[in-house]
């Protein structure tokens, strides 16, 4: 099941890209931003309300808490860099470097999290990397 949630996920990015160029035309970007977290947030609390599980939010550790917020600031972060790069910039190049991510998420997992380097991730994240700069010539 979780396949169908990641090509769902890759989904709704693709749209998110093409759909927010067309958002920030004529505004600031942070404003812009801001408008997309309250609906992200609205819709988050709706589900987590909807589901119940809201109840979950007393046996929050605090280490988990601590990361949850550091990961918040990181995507806030990002999200404010993507926006003003697709502000002054061509969503078909912007896109590829964002998907670097990708990459770096990956080093990430090896040298923080320990997750196994295998031969396929690689290559894979290689490829990645590379169809990254075929994309921006």
């Amino acid at each position: 099941m979780w396949i169908v949630y990641a090509l769902l996920s890759a989904l709704f990015a693709g749209l998110t890209s093409i759909l927010a160029k067309i958002g920030v035309e004529n505004i600031h970007s942070d404003l812009a931003v801001a408008i997309r977290t309250a609906v992200v947030l609205v819709m988050s609390w709706g589900i987590v309300f909807i589901t119940g599980k809201h109840t979950g939010i007393a046996h929050i550790g605090h280490k988990n808490f601590l990361f949850l917020v550091c990961s918040g600031i990181a995507t806030g972060a990002s999200w404010l860099c993507y926006y003003k790069a697709l502000q002054i910039g061509e969503a078909s190049k912007i896109m590829p470097i964002d998907k670097l991510s990708l990459v770096i998420g990956m080093i990430l997992a090896f040298v923080i999290l320990k997750e196994t380097l295998t031969i396929q991730t690689i290559i894979g994240g290689a490829l990645i990397t590379i169809g990254t700069f075929v994309l921006l010539l």
